[in-house]
């Protein structure tokens, strides 16, 4: 088996890239969550209002959504290395500024151009995977990326209780800094170049700013509905996304690599797995997110005991998704991501139903069923999505992962604030019900590729 690893790259740089883009990811997906514990602290410190502190957490996130694209596509033309190096740079020095900052607004700016690097990582770490893994071991490679970036996505609350508990919050984005130049330094030494190409791309800038307004105005719509703004000015904001996006695609349409893979959206195979992504991923935040106010508020939970309550997910998830990515070049990856995707509606639908008064062992069994089948769905999710996509637009193909996974965690988190605006008390219990729904539908539509990849194979 080692014989056939070395296919393509030599195993020593093989191994120093897996490390590379791994240690990358873990921080830039650990920074979206680590600072939601620290809020309070970090207002209070600054001198802020609880509301103004949650941009501490929208800028990051907001910036990371509407940069992956334009990165993405920046790097199918200069290079995934190139963007891949330049990002861990930025994403460094703007943590020892997060560190370093005095004020509210020093800190959010500071965060906004933090997500840019983010942005860089994310946007080619899944071109670079392709690259670094034989193509007959790719599915090993999104494994290892799943899982990744699922324990990174759950242990946020966990790593921020663990610095906290020694350090001030600075420390929070000061630890970056030496992780970051490790990464660097690796990156330097293994990360590969793009393949040649056969065609000259160049990048589009009025589609890089009609892509940032479309996702900016339509992220702000949603989290303005979910907080009952203004309704005039909700419409406001969804109108001009919808017309500002229907100008954008329509700009893409015309071009021969668009930044907004429009041509990788009419693969039926590629389509489909987004939509299977989108889905997946809001049922995952309307559970993330509505969970610790049940076990908090309704259980009367530490934050302790809720941290190892839901770490049964993550850790269940962080066993099958090695294992999905090897099940992977064996079976039809739309039948596995169906079969993990009912596990995962059964889990949430399973939470949803708890009794009044529920048992640790019974919450933990509940929450490990939700891992298992999150864990089975995502790794071949992500293989028929970018094994369905020719090599030349593995950049496009990987912003469109990112994009598709931030948008529904996005909108998963505002369906959360809905949910609990319009039901109170019972907001987890809607939540969950919710998630149910979005996890259903997910495996339908996972469930349309079965025939598609079995009629591939036989021909």
């Amino acid at each position: 088996m080692t014989e056939k690893l070395t296919d393509g790259l030599p195993l020593p740089q093989r191994y120093g890239a897996i490390a590379t883009l791994i240690l990358g990811l873990i921080i830039a997906v650990l920074d979206g969550t680590i600072a939601n514990v620290a809020l309070p602290t970090i207002a209070r410190d600054l001198d802020a209002s609880a509301a103004a502190s949650v941009w501490v957490i929208n800028a990051y996130q907001l910036a990371v959504i509407v940069a992956l694209l334009p990165l993405a596509s920046l790097g199918d033309i200069i290079g995934y290395r190139r963007i891949y190096l330049t990002g861990i740079v930025v994403f460094s020095l703007t943590s020892l500024a997060c560190a370093l900052s005095d004020s509210l607004w020093t800190l959010t700016l500071a965060r906004i151009l933090q997500g840019l690097g983010a942005a860089a990582l994310m946007s080619v770490n899944i071109a670079l995977m392709r690259i670094v893994y034989p193509q007959r071991y790719l599915g090993r490679g999104m494994g290892l990326n799943a899982l990744t970036v699922a324990v990174s996505s759950a242990a946020g609350p966990t790593v921020t209780a663990g610095i906290l508990s020694v350090a001030s919050w600075p420390w929070l984005f000061a630890i970056n800094v030496p992780i970051g130049i490790l990464v660097l330094f690796l990156g330097l030494r293994f990360l590969p170049a793009n393949p040649p190409k056969d065609h000259v791309q160049r990048f589009d800038g009025w589609s890089a700013v009609l892509n940032a307004l479309t996702f900016g105005l339509l992220i702000a719509a949603l989290g303005g509905f979910a907080q009952r703004q203004d309704v005039l000015l909700t419409l406001a904001e969804l109108a001009g996304a919808l017309i500002i996006g229907a100008i954008f695609v329509r700009r893409q349409l015309h071009q021969s690599y668009p930044l907004l893979p429009v041509d990788l959206l009419r693969i039926p195979m590629f389509s489909l797995s987004i939509g299977t992504s989108v889905c997946s991923f809001s049922a995952q935040m309307l559970a993330f997110v509505s969970l610790p106010f049940f076990l908090q508020g309704a259980l009367g939970k530490s934050e302790v005991a809720t941290g190892l309550l839901l770490t049964p997910w993550p850790l269940a998830t962080m066993v099958l998704s090695p294992i999905a990515g090897r099940l992977i070049e064996k079976f039809n990856t739309g039948l596995l991501s169906s079969i993990g995707l009912a596990l995962f509606a059964a889990g949430l639908l399973s939470l949803a139903l708890l009794p009044q008064h529920p048992s640790d062992p019974d919450i933990i069994w509940r929450m490990a069923l939700c891992g298992i089948g999150f864990g089975l769905f995502q790794s071949p999710n992500n293989h028929a999505m970018i094994s369905s996509t020719p090599r030349s637009r593995s950049g496009g193909a990987s912003g469109m992962q990112g994009t598709a996974r931030l948008f529904g965690q996005t909108t998963g988190a505002a369906l959360v604030a809905l949910m609990f605006n319009l039901f109170g008390p019972q907001g987890t219990h809607a939540s969950l019900l919710l998630g149910a729904l979005f996890a259903a539908l997910a495996a339908g539509v996972s469930a349309m590729r079965i025939r598609r990849l079995t009629t591939a194979v036989q021909s």
